[in-house]
């Protein structure tokens, strides 16, 4: 079944919030994004920040697994809830 951008909303803001709670990946996504603190409060609502939440979690196997896995939702969904948010869409090279 497809998402709906809620589902794809409420997915980022769950990898938001797991996010912000690992010291460990945290400053990395800081650092790697740009965002500041304060960012993560503001853009809490932003179908866009929440897209890029989910890129960065994407770039590494062991996040996805990690993240999916505390939430008990399967490891596609995050693929899937990126492309139902701004900047998603599956770029074809042929």
């Amino acid at each position: 079944m497809p998402f709906s951008a809620d589902h794809a909303e409420v997915l980022g803001l769950k990898a938001l919030s797991w996010l912000a709670s690992s010291d460990e990946l945290l400053p990395v996504f800081l650092g790697s994004s740009g965002a500041s603190i304060s960012d993560l409060r503001d853009r809490v609502n932003d179908p866009e920040f929440l897209g890029a939440v989910l890129d960065f979690l994407l770039m590494d196997d062991s996040w996805v697994v990690a993240f999916c896995d505390n939430e008990g939702v399967a490891y596609a969904s995050l693929v899937q809830a990126r492309a139902m948010l701004p900047g998603g869409d599956q770029v074809h090279w042929t």
